[in-house]
């Protein structure tokens, strides 16, 4: 890996498409980058190509982040048609018109894609099999998404900023946070995607329970089961960041040495849960 001696290849805001832009995650990384073009769903649905493939023939981002997605674990199981349509056609219809223009795509992905029995989940390591109908569909659009020659693929996870149930699972283990956290290290990799050697990053933190995780922000969370979700849910989703972690040392060196710049801080990002979903 480049240690970054060079002088950081930082990527204006000016020049990145944000898909999923009303959405979790994409509120936050709008909040960390204001000046990317974050059309609303109203001006961007993504499962129509024809919309798609107007919109960034008229732009030509440099760079298009991938962050709309169906993220209903449970719903996917009975809305099928939706999450398929949502997160592999609208990843086919994103990655189709950036091969068009010549853009770069940080596509947003899940630990999901992993089977999760063991956790500590390494880029390297075979996905599949799915547990679910959300992680299938997340599992192809990764393979719609590596389509696109300058693509990047981010698994992550994230819960929003205040924990939103009265009960958390205590035997699913995640390198999940919420995503006031993960967004920061998103926002990272958006700014110095040219010097990314990877085409495939894990952002995640340590590896610990749901109940650990909901009880960071709301105390009073009681134990609860994924037996209990209604939906084939892992064991230990957890990842291996180490990649990340190096990746964004080097950048930080990079940035004392020159003396400034872009920054490569932030906190180590995440993976996603049993009665939620990932990035929307």
């Amino acid at each position: 890996m480049d240690s970054g001696a060079a002088r950081a290849r930082i990527v204006s805001e000016a020049d990145v498409l944000l898909t999923g832009g009303s959405g979790r995650l994409g509120r936050e990384l709008r909040a960390l980058l204001p000046g990317v073009d974050a059309p609303p769903h109203a001006d961007l649905d993504v499962t129509d190509p024809k919309a798609v493939a107007e919109r960034i023939r008229a732009t030509r981002p440099g760079l298009i982040v991938h962050a709309a997605a169906y993220t209903d674990v449970r719903g996917a199981e009975t809305d099928r048609e939706t999450c398929w349509r949502v997160n592999v056609e609208g990843t086919r219809n994103v990655a189709a018109a950036a091969r068009i223009v010549g853009a770069g795509l940080l596509h947003v992905s899940t630990d999901y894609v992993f089977y999760g029995d063991r956790g500590g989940y390494r880029e390297e390591d075979a996905p599949g099999p799915v547990r679910n109908y959300y992680a299938l569909t997340k599992l192809v659009a990764e393979e719609a998404a590596r389509a696109v020659p300058r693509a990047v693929v981010v698994r992550t996870s994230f819960r929003p900023r205040a924990w939103p149930y009265p009960t958390a699972f205590e035997d699913l283990f995640t390198s999940q946070d919420y995503v006031d956290v993960i967004a920061p290290d998103i926002a990272a990799i958006v700014r110095r995607f040219d010097e990314v050697p990877y085409a495939t990053l894990h952002v995640a933190t340590e590896r610990k329970s749901v109940l650990e995780l909901a009880r960071r922000r709301a105390p009073d969370v009681t134990a609860g089961s994924r037996r209990d979700a209604g939906v084939d849910l892992p064991e230990d989703i957890s990842l291996d960041v180490a990649r990340w972690r190096e990746l964004r040392a080097a950048w930080a060196a990079a940035d004392v040495a020159e003396g400034g710049g872009a920054k490569a801080d932030g906190p180590t990002a995440s993976g996603p849960t049993a009665s939620g979903p990932t990035e929307d």
